[in-house]
């Protein structure tokens, strides 16, 4: 997607992501860079979907973050990609909604609309101003919550909160959050169920940010 894809020797092992980091931060070849997200893309792509809840959008961020990245890990040693990675994009997305909200409802260009006459056109630029305040109160709520919910999963110890994420936001299955995890099972199911009753106690606990 990010390179041309070259011919691999026909018994090589893939290099590990610590292997493809190492070498783009000391030759910065993109082809690397380009191996490496390629493998964690569809992980980012859910984080963008489940903050943004636009499909193009997401694919949008998907492709703005990969640019970003070219910059970003010439610059940064990081230890743990993946982790890093989700919350790299994690920010990416919160950064866009920050910027809709300063932008506007407007942001996405002018509304033309023909009617018959000036008292149709008169009720309809209200109607209009009504709707999109309304899509500005949405949006800031939507950030709020994310916010809220992001917050109170840091307090979680870090096993739930992975099972969480896993499970309930990018939709994987018990099976997948063991493999993902390297849990079994009992425990991973155990880490859901009381990571859900925390995340539930943290949430009706927290202080009402409304005045």
């Amino acid at each position: 997607m990010f390179f041309r894809r070259r011919p691999a020797p026909a018994a090589a092992e893939p290099p590990t992501d610590a292997v493809l980091l190492a070498r783009y931060r000391a030759q910065g070849d993109v082809h690397d860079l380009g191996v490496l997200y390629e493998r964690h893309m569809a992980a980012v792509l859910a984080v963008a979907r489940r903050y943004l809840r636009d499909e193009a959008d997401a694919q949008d961020a998907v492709m703005q973050l990969f640019e970003q990245l070219v910059e970003k890990l010439r610059r940064h040693e990081v230890d743990n990609f993946p982790a890093w990675l989700h919350a790299t994009a994690r920010n990416h997305c919160l950064m866009q909604l920050r910027a809709r909200q300063r932008a506007g409802p407007a942001a996405g260009g002018a509304l033309v609309v023909h009617f018959p006459d000036a008292a149709g056109m008169e009720s309809a630029a209200a109607r209009h101003q009504e709707d999109a305040a309304d899509e500005a109160a949405d949006a800031e709520e939507h950030e709020q919550q994310l916010q809220r919910l992001e917050a109170t999963l840091a307090e979680l110890p870090p096993d739930q909160r992975q099972c969480l994420e896993l499970f309930y936001l990018e939709k994987k299955s018990y099976r997948e959050v063991a493999a993902l995890t390297g849990l079994d099972l009992k425990a991973v199911k155990s880490h859901l169920q009381n990571g859900k009753r925390n995340l539930r106690r943290h949430l009706q606990a927290a202080p009402d940010a409304s005045p």
